[in-house]
């Protein structure tokens, strides 16, 4: 009978011990995620431009937080939808399958697009091009693992650019981007058949007075620039208050969607909505965790046009430090708790040197000189025909319908195909998916190549230009999309939740970043996710 009641005791105490502890560990966790990704930026941009950062924005992340110095992108196909989908899932590229924003379907030999969906809809827009969806997403997201574990999460996207936002938010929640024809916050009806309200009210308040002006000010005199190179930037006296830098704008743009995704004012409106979000959702109000993605495009769109040895580039980052000062500020003020909070930044990839030494630019890789001189090469030696569907981020597509129809083999054309590619000027490597799929590569280049390489989406055939190379496009000037330091190598921060300040100088591969971010939320890591979740030290 003693033996009983003993048992009966303990059971009762195990039981409160377990609610007890599952209080504890709700109440620590986090109430508002918000994922910061600024597109293009480089790990050693947090030093580089230290001096000109004011002290609440990049430093209260750098100096407060857990900031991780090695970390990398694994894998060759670092552009923003393949990279915002590893930081989404938690897997390779090889997994995910997303390896560019579109390829070319083998069946039909039509070009698909990662995000348009001809069911879907622009909802409240002019925009013709408003169908899109993450219906040929294939690996579930962060978004869907917090939505699985609590459907009451409420999950909020923005990015200027659809894809971005589309990937960054995946099946859950509500992803937002740029009208590029009424420059007005819109979303598809994927999503909702009806523009919220509150977006309704954003749009008619709020963003033509972002719009202002003509010209792009810089916000500190020439001397305070480490960057010396320019082209659109005016210099002027410094600045100091958001109100005085509302005429952040191109004069070389004529339309209001240019200024948005391609000059420093396009950050400003995206923290700007966020904001708006955030209140008018209540976001991190309750005992339900809300995720708040915010994806920073026209920072990779003023590294492409300008390089990031430029000012104008250097002077956006400064800009964004003010804005992320202010927006760090009223998310503490609006949450009243630090630990309530879990803020991570990042980036999708870096970006490439724009010029030598000299000024000179760096070399260029024509691409439809490629395309014309392999198809000439694969005429001659098989017969005429159209060979080449098209190069689409380092993958070359064959016309596997052709090949049949002459009764070839598919991988003796890859071959052939990769051999030839290594006679071009700015080729490093080039590998077959038939060489992909059939062996293992644990090291080195062609294990990067590897780890971007999905089998029923990549090209016939995957060239890796040399360092420094990039492909040859209108006004572009620096690339991301290598396997190379400059494109992998970006900044990792996570911020509040309790999190001790601490620096890690341990290599840290991306794909930690979402479980990582789920064991903080304490959740479930997505599916798919490869990673392992990082040792951060908590109070």
């Amino acid at each position: 009978m003693l033996r009983d009641f003993s048992r009966i005791v303990f059971s009762a105490l195990l039981a409160l011990a377990v609610v007890i502890t599952n209080e504890t560990s709700a109440a620590e966790r986090p109430r508002l995620v918000v994922n910061i990704v600024v597109s293009s930026m480089h790990a050693d941009d947090l030093q580089r431009y230290a001096e000109g950062f004011a002290g609440g924005g990049f430093k209260t992340l750098i100096n407060g937080g857990a900031l991780f110095t090695e970390s990398r992108y694994n894998y060759m196909q670092t552009t923003t939808p393949v990279s915002l989908a590893t930081l989404s899932t938690g897997a390779m590229p090889s997994t995910h399958g997303v390896v560019s924003q579109r390829w070319s379907d083998y069946v039909d030999n039509k070009m698909i697009d990662l995000t348009f969906d001809p069911s879907a809809s622009g909802v409240d827009s002019r925009e013709v091009k408003g169908n899109h969806s993450p219906r040929n997403l294939i690996a579930p997201t962060l978004t869907e693992a917090a939505y699985k574990a609590d459907s009451c999460s409420r999950i909020i996207t923005i990015a200027t650019e659809p894809v971005s936002a589309v990937v960054m938010g995946g099946r859950k929640g509500y992803s937002f981007w740029i009208d590029g024809e009424r420059c007005r916050w819109t979303t598809s009806s994927y999503y909702t058949p009806y523009l919220p309200t509150w977006v309704k009210d954003y749009n008619n308040e709020y963003i033509s007075p972002l719009l202002t002006g003509s010209t792009w000010q810089s916000i500190y005199t020439a001397d305070r620039y480490r960057n010396s190179r320019k082209s659109t930037i005016s210099f002027t006296e410094p600045v100091s208050t958001k109100s005085s830098r509302k005429s952040t704008s191109s004069g070389e743009f004529i339309n209001n969607y240019g200024k948005l995704t391609r000059t420093p004012v396009g950050n400003t409106a995206i923290l700007d909505f966020a904001k708006y979000a955030i209140t008018s959702l209540n976001l991190g109000k309750d005992e339900h965790t809300d995720i708040l993605n915010i994806c920073f495009d026209p920072a990779r769109n003023i590294a492409s046009r300008y390089g990031n040895e430029s000012v104008e580039y250097e002077d956006m980052l400064y800009m964004l430090d003010r804005d992320l000062s202010s927006f760090l500020g009223y998310l503490r003020t609006f949450v009243k708790n630090d630990e309530a909070l879990l803020v991570i930044l990042t980036s999708d990839h870096g970006t490439s040197p724009a010029y030598n030494n000299d000024n000179s630019p760096k070399e260029r890789f024509n691409v439809r000189q490629f395309e014309v001189i392999v198809n000439a090469f694969l005429g001659a030696k098989y017969g005429q025909g159209e060979w080449i569907l098209g190069y689409i981020d380092h993958s070359i597509y064959i016309n596997h319908n052709l090949v049949y129809e002459k009764d070839l083999s598919i991988a003796e054309v890859q071959n052939e195909v990769a051999t030839f590619a290594m006679q071009f000027r700015g080729v490093s490597h080039a590998l077959s998916s038939t060489a992909m799929r059939m062996s293992y590569f644990g090291s080195g280049y062609a294990q990067k190549m590897q780890n971007s390489f999905y089998p029923r989406r990549s090209g016939d055939v995957i060239i890796n230009l040399m360092p420094e190379w990039i492909e040859s496009r209108d006004e572009v000037v620096s690339m991301s999309g290598s396997m190379y330091g400059y494109d992998t190598h970006v900044p990792l921060i996570f911020w509040g939740a309790g999190i001790v300040p601490q620096r890690t100088n341990e290599p840290v591969c991306m794909t930690s970043v979402a479980p990582t971010i789920a064991r903080l939320m304490g959740i479930a890591e997505p599916a798919a996710s490869e990673g392992v979740a990082l040792n951060i030290k908590q109070n």
